[in-house]
């Protein structure tokens, strides 16, 4: 069903062009609904989707800035550097010339100022809604458990087999076991030496579960035996361990406030489509 707005009419293939470009994650999202209640909800999005892009291009046309010629050119300029194929541009936009295609550009120009706008008059946060905020939200400020921590590893692939790199591996552990300094013996049998084999402090998730199930439960100062990764075979030694912590709201604050922000500008923005909607001529036909 086609759509007039304010005399423009919305032909339906364009409500139906907006759908496919929306159906694959949206089906993925909504995939526990039945067929045909997804499809009619997809259309209504659709049709919802296209009537505010065509609200917002007629408010740009008709109360936007002017956008000077230079710009539009400079615009142009950029967007043919992207492309190889000159033609491919034509066709991505559907256009046959590039006076066609600087006038779409102004127009999206004109939109996005617009926009911004909007968007720019929007309120801070007031003090109590980022308190609120931090309140409802502590787990996700909060850093975990970190520990600092070195390793001798030799590696298993093509270059050294699994019995080659065990040997090695093995004559590391007895010096450690006879008194030698972790230090000293990284240098000499690591296949990464770098910083004395030491990776600094991790947290889990970011090494590989054989590693961490080891290193994590090491005391401090503590030298791991032999344990066997994907990678090959480790020794361990742990340096230092942190504590998981919540971080205070003066530290999670500027994260917050960008956060609540953004959702200030997005009711911004449907405060302003909806006073369009409000105003406007809409048929379907």
């Amino acid at each position: 069903m086609a759509l007039i707005v304010n005399g423009e009419k919305i032909e339906d293939s364009t409500i139906k062009q907006e759908a496919e470009r929306m159906r694959a994650h949206y089906e993925e999202v909504f995939a526990e609904m039945k067929p045909e209640e997804r499809e009619a909800q997809l259309l209504d999005w659709s049709k919802e989707n296209v009537l505010e892009r065509v609200l917002i291009n007629q408010e740009a046309r008709r109360n936007g800035d002017e956008i000077p010629k230079d710009e539009v050119e400079s615009a142009l300029a950029k967007l043919k550097e992207q492309y190889e194929n000159p033609e491919q541009l034509y066709k991505d936009f559907d256009l046959k010339d590039d006076e066609k295609i600087k006038e779409q550009l102004e127009l999206q120009m004109k939109v996005e100022r617009k926009l911004q706008q909007v968007t720019d008059n929007a309120p801070k946060p007031p003090q109590a809604d980022i308190r609120k905020f931090y309140d409802e939200n502590k787990e996700r400020f909060k850093s975990p458990e970190q520990v600092r921590v070195a390793h001798i590893v030799v590696y298993v692939n093509w270059q050294t087999d699994e019995a080659t790199a065990y040997e090695t591996i093995t004559k590391a552990h007895d010096e450690l076991t006879n008194g030698a300094p972790f230090e000293a013996v990284v240098d000499r049998y690591t296949a990464c030496a770098d910083s004395g084999g030491d990776l600094g402090y991790v947290a889990k998730g970011q090494m590989v579960e054989e590693f961490e199930d080891v290193a994590f439960n090491l005391g401090v100062g503590e030298v791991s035996g032999i344990f066997r990764s994907r990678f090959g075979f480790h020794i361990a030694k742990l340096y230092d361990r942190k504590p998981a912590v919540v971080h205070e709201l003066k530290e999670a604050k500027e994260q917050i406030v960008a956060e609540l922000q953004e959702q200030i500008r997005g009711k911004a923005v449907d405060e302003f489509v909806d006073q369009l909607k409000s105003k406007a001529k809409i048929e379907e036909v």
